[in-house]
C-alpha cells in the first residue's frame, strides 16, 4: 500500500471513530435519562427483558449511524438479508446488560461496532452509568478514560492468591457454570455485559474473559474491535479469528485476552480454553 493510500485509509478510520465517539456520547445521554425503576419492560421469546430504553437508544443509533450503502445488524431490530450484500455494517447492542440495567448493577453498556469485510475494524463500548468510554480501531489504536496503570486500576481479584483475572459473565457464573475452574491460577469476577467486559480486558484492567454460553455478534463486535485495536487477541477457537456478518450471526464461544500478556494468554488458553483438564468444551456440557 502507498503512503498515500495508508493516509486515506487513515483518514477514513479517523472519521469512523469520531463518528462512534460522538453517537456513544449522546446515546449516553438519551439512556440517563431512564431509571431502572420506572421504565417499561417486556420479554422477548427466550425471557430476556427489553426495555424502552433499549429501543430508544437503538433507534438512535441507527438513525446517527447509518449511512448509504452500510448495513445494521442490532438486538433490538429485526434482521435482513440485506446486510449480507454490504461491505460495512454496523453491528450494535444499544444496551448490553438489559439484566444489569434493571437490577441497577453499574455494569451495562452501550456497544457500537463497525464491521468491513467481515472484519471488526472500529468500536466503541460506553457505561452510562460510570461514565467509562472505550474506543479504538487498529489503524487508530485504542483509546479509553480508565486510568491503566497501579494497582488501583485493575479489577481487583476475588482473592489474594490469584494476580491473574478473568472476567466471566455474571449470569452464567450464578448458574455454577464456571465452577469448573476452581482450583486454577487466575481468579474468577462475575461481570455484566460481555461488552464492557472486553472493553476492560482490552484496556488491561483484567487479563482475559471467556463464554460458555453462545453469543450474538451485536454483544461482541465493538468489544473484538477494542481487542484488536490495543494489541490483544480474540479468538473464537486456538488461532481462529471470529468473522463478522454472518447469515447466522453467532458464535458458540469467543475468548479474548489482554495484551502485551503472550505468556498469560497461552497459559490461559492452554489450562481454560482448549485444554485438558478444564476445557470450554466441557464446562458447555457440564451440568
Amino acid at each position: 500500500m502507498t503512503k498515500t493510500a495508508r493516509t486515506g485509509v487513515y483518514a477514513s478510520r479517523c472519521r469512523d471513530v469520531e463518528r462512534i465517539e460522538v453517537a456513544l456520547r449522546i446515546a449516553m445521554e438519551l439512556l440517563r435519562r431512564f431509571s431502572a425503576t420506572n421504565v417499561e419492560t417486556d420479554y422477548k421469546r427466550g425471557g430476556d427483558p427489553v426495555t424502552e430504553a433499549d429501543r430508544a437508544a437503538n433507534a438512535l443509533l441507527r438513525e446517527m449511524l447509518v449511512a448509504k450503502d452500510e448495513g445494521w445488524l442490532s438486538e433490538e431490530t429485526e434482521d435482513t438479508v440485506g446486510r449480507l450484500a454490504k461491505r460495512r455494517v454496523w453491528v450494535v447492542d444499544p444496551l448490553d446488560g438489559t439484566k444489569e440495567f434493571l437490577e441497577g448493577i453499574p455494569e451495562w453498556c452501550v456497544s457500537i461496532g463497525l464491521v468491513e469485510d467481515g472484519v471488526a475494524v472500529a468500536g466503541g463500548v460506553a457505561n452510562p452509568s460510570t461514565g467509562e468510554i472505550y474506543i479504538g480501531s487498529v489503524e487508530t489504536g485504542f483509546v479509553c478514560n480508565v486510568a491503566r496503570t497501579g494497582p488501583q486500576a485493575r479489577t481487583q481479584p476475588p482473592t489474594k492468591d490469584h494476580e491473574v483475572v478473568v472476567l466471566a459473565s455474571r449470569s452464567e457464573y450464578k448458574k455454577g457454570r464456571w465452577e469448573c475452574y476452581q482450583g486454577q491460577f487466575f481468579g474468577v469476577v462475575p461481570t455484566g455485559s460481555i461488552a464492557g467486559r472486553l472493553a476492560r480486558v482490552a484496556a488491561g484492567l483484567a487479563d482475559a474473559t471467556w463464554t460458555l454460553d453462545a453469543r450474538h455478534e451485536w454483544d461482541v463486535a465493538a468489544g473484538v474491535a477494542l481487542i484488536r485495536a490495543a494489541g490483544g487477541l480474540a479468538e473464537i477457537a486456538r488461532g481462529v479469528e471470529p468473522v463478522f456478518n454472518q447469515v447466522s450471526p453467532r458464535f458458540d464461544r469467543l475468548a479474548a485476552f489482554a495484551p502485551n500478556r503472550p505468556r498469560i494468554s497461552e497459559l490461559l488458553r492452554d489450562s481454560a480454553w482448549n485444554g485438558a483438564p478444564n476445557s470450554i468444551d466441557r464446562a458447555a456440557t457440564a451440568g
